[in-house]
């Protein structure tokens, strides 16, 4: 079973910025396209940010211009900095990570990110 653990989630008033990190093994990290998805209470769990390890982007339209994904490859780590955040965001937030090779997708524990005054 491929481990990714999440970090930095929380409560942030709108406005704010938080930083998401997802630390992967380091041959999946190397191989992999890497993301993040969300879930809301309610609702399906939806694509945020995708990044291949070519380090081509994909977002969707909700958060574009807001978040950033990227990838450190020496720590074998990808980061999502969501800036200008809205309460809409409010969700638990997933790392992904899928091989381009086989198609294997495996999942994080989910982090919450709460946005609210």
């Amino acid at each position: 079973q491929v481990q990714l653990v999440e970090s930095g989630g929380g409560l942030v008033q709108p406005g704010g910025s938080l930083r998401l990190s997802c630390a992967a093994p380091e041959i999946i990290f190397a191989e992999n396209t890497m993301g993040w998805y969300r879930q809301a209470p309610g609702k399906q769990r939806e694509l945020v940010a995708l990044i291949t390890r070519a380090g081509i982007t994909n977002y969707a339209d909700s958060v574009k211009g807001r978040f950033t994904i990227s990838r450190t490859n020496a720590k074998s780590t990808v980061h999502l900095q969501m800036n200008s955040l809205k309460s809409e965001d409010t969700a638990v937030y997933y790392c992904y990570t899928r091989s381009p090779y086989t198609g294997n997708e495996h999942w994080g524990q989910g982090t919450q990110v709460t946005v609210s005054s």
